[in-house]
């Protein structure tokens, strides 16, 4: 995978009904590029499949983790496209500090989330990671 594809990915992630029109002008492409690259990705099973996403509010019977994820050497390209290719994986940071990724992942029930922390430890060049459910969220009035 080259900058290209990772930038289609992210636009996907962005609005995964976006047209190919719309995502070859955004990536100053040509569509049959996108149309191309789509269809690899896909072939490769780095893209799985296509959703919609809701609010956090929305879903209050939703399980909600977030993952600490430690990468080996130079894995971190590797590692990046197959947690995107996760679908349960709703979004995911670059950071710094102890982890070199955050992901926050949602899950229908524990033994949904059990599956996509399998998937995920699965994924080569992950060395480490840490999972925390996530409970409640507090907003300052």
């Amino acid at each position: 995978m080259d900058s290209t594809d990772l930038a289609l990915i992210g636009l996907l992630r962005g609005n995964a009904r976006a047209s190919v029109a719309t995502l070859a002008r955004k990536l100053g492409v040509a569509r049959g590029t996108v149309t191309q690259r789509m269809r690899r990705l896909e072939d490769a099973g780095v893209i799985v499949g296509y959703m919609v996403r809701l609010r956090p509010d929305a879903e209050p019977q939703t399980i909600r983790a977030w993952m600490g994820i430690a990468v080996e050497g130079n894995e971190a390209r590797a590692v990046i496209a197959s947690l995107l290719g996760e679908p349960g994986v709703a979004t995911l940071h670059d950071t710094n500090g102890r982890w070199d990724l955050l992901a926050e992942l949602r899950a229908a029930d524990l033994q949904e989330l059990s599956r996509v922390l399998e998937r995920i430890r699965l994924i080569r060049g992950i060395s480490q990671s840490e999972t925390s459910i996530h409970l409640q969220t507090y907003r300052a009035a």
